[in-house]
């Protein structure tokens, strides 16, 4: 009589790839209502294109490739892709930004790797840094917060500017374009002023970073806790990344107050939490490993703080993540828990 074992996973769970990626979409929509507050409908336009760009890509190449189209598009990896994208743009930027960004993130970073669970690199920061690397104008023109405009915009302003670059009467490209905190602060610091000035001669600032990034910020890491308390996602990268950045961050400030902000800012300014909760704890991209999990949110926490201090880009989230993308494989191999009855 022979015994026969069934072949892994031995153990089960209810959850699914949809079921994953609708819960991040969930707890991202925090972050997306105070981003609408303060910058306005502009960034539901952005995410509405990225969206139907994606699937459109997605169901290209899988037909190409000869794959079944309705399985893999109804797990909702290639939206989160989308969401993650669009937010990272300038939320009035032209409608082909995000189109261009979102095929590239599909065709060329997920699918040329063999599609979802074999792209080594984290698709959507891969769009970003192409489109950031290529179209640097457009990539870098930010907008003023909705408050500080003198006309406010509706929807018809938006999808007008955003499709054909026309503005409303009255106005012109600089009065509704500025600096993002973090470049402001990066430049007028290069120019020897004191932080302190800075922040106080500017709206652009608040007390605990940028004006609206705070909430905006706050509002993904209410998101992001909600993943952890869910066990979407595990503690240790968001976690190792913000001790690190806001370590570095103080021993800085510490040694000198006036060229280096104080940790509060690093965190609330910029994609920090999007960047601590959504996107450097994708499964397929970061560390498997409990050790290394830390080591890898701990380098992109140390690699955000270099690039946005000494580097050429204000905001590192996108390159500090790509970077230690690529020694995944390094991490994972001398982080392995020890198995059963062998030494370390």
């Amino acid at each position: 009589m022979s015994l026969r074992t069934t072949t892994a996973p031995h153990t089960h769970t209810t959850d699914t790839v949809q079921k994953v990626m609708l819960q991040v979409i969930y707890a991202m929509v925090p972050g997306i209502i105070a981003y609408v507050y303060f910058f306005g409908i502009g960034v539901v336009i952005n995410i509405a294109i990225a969206t139907v760009a994606a699937i459109g890509a997605e169901a290209l190449i899988l037909a190409i490739r000869e794959r079944p189209i309705a399985p893999f598009l109804s797990d909702m990896s290639a939206v989160v892709t989308a969401i993650l994208l669009a937010l990272a743009l300038p939320p009035y930027g032209p409608w082909w930004l995000p189109v261009i960004g979102i095929v590239f993130a599909i065709i060329i970073a997920k699918h040329l790797y063999g599609g979802l669970g074999f792209n080594p690199f984290n698709p959507a920061m891969i769009g970003y840094a192409t489109l950031l690397i290529s179209f640097p104008k457009e990539m870098t023109t930010w907008y003023f917060p909705q408050e500080m405009l003198a006309h406010s915009w509706n929807i018809a302003d938006a999808v007008s500017y955003i499709f054909n670059r026309q503005l409303p009467d009255a106005q012109t490209i600089d009065t509704i374009t500025s600096a993002t905190p973090l470049d402001h602060l990066k430049t007028q610091i290069g120019l020897a002023r004191h932080v302190t000035d800075i922040t106080a001669s500017s709206k652009l600032y608040s007390e605990l970073g940028g004006y609206g990034w705070e909430w905006i910020n706050g509002g993904f890491l209410l998101g992001g806790f909600w993943l952890v308390y869910r066990r979407i996602i595990t503690w240790q990268i968001p976690a190792a990344l913000l001790v690190t950045l806001g370590g570095i961050a103080l021993v800085f400030h510490l040694i000198d107050g006036g060229r280096y902000v104080v940790p509060l800012f690093h965190w609330f300014a910029g994609a920090t939490m999007l960047g601590a909760f959504f996107i450097a704890t994708d499964p397929v991209t970061s560390s498997t490993t409990p050790r290394g999990r830390i080591i890898f949110g701990a380098g992109v926490g140390l690699l955000t703080y270099i690039i946005r201090t000494f580097g050429g880009y204000p905001d590192a989230i996108a390159f500090s993540v790509l970077l230690m993308n690529s020694l995944v494989p390094m991490i994972d191999y001398y982080t392995r828990p020890r198995v059963y009855g062998h030494s370390r």
